[in-house]
């Protein structure tokens, strides 16, 4: 595998996937060279939601976090590309989608910054965990 070639994890949230978004926003990985090497659509538990997201428990927002990305189903996908960590992070613009770049995706389908319809892993380590978290063989 190319050195620069990366695996990254994303999760299209509840809110966009109720929005019957998914294809959509898997269209604008692939317009951007990513690949959508595996996918799934599941609906995690709380204590699983808990235990992905738990980086962020002494944050103020955890508990609404871990109880929104369990409150519906979400498509989890291992995408591939060119420094695809970065490049995820650049499509899916900034947690809020009010200060997201213009046609981020955050930008065109985030509802706040809770409901911003995506996740992307925010390192290659943490990609590699968060793959796994998912994706365990």
């Amino acid at each position: 595998m190319n050195e620069s070639i990366e695996q990254t994890l994303s999760i299209i949230k509840p809110d966009a996937v109720e929005r019957n978004l998914t294809e959509e926003i898997k269209s604008i990985f692939k317009k951007n060279n990513l690949i959508v090497k595996d996918e799934k659509k599941i609906h995690i538990t709380r204590d699983e939601a808990a235990e992905f997201y738990k980086v962020h428990q002494a944050k103020p927002f955890y508990n609404d976090l871990c109880a929104y990305l369990s409150s519906g189903p979400i498509l989890v996908m291992i995408l591939e590309g060119e420094n695809a960590v970065l490049l995820n992070r650049k499509i899916m613009g900034a947690t809020n989608p009010k200060e997201a770049e213009k046609n981020t995706i955050r930008n065109l389908y985030g509802i706040s910054i809770d409901k911003n319809s995506v996740h992307g892993s925010d390192s290659t380590e943490n990609a590699k965990k968060e793959i796994n978290f998912f994706f365990k063989s």
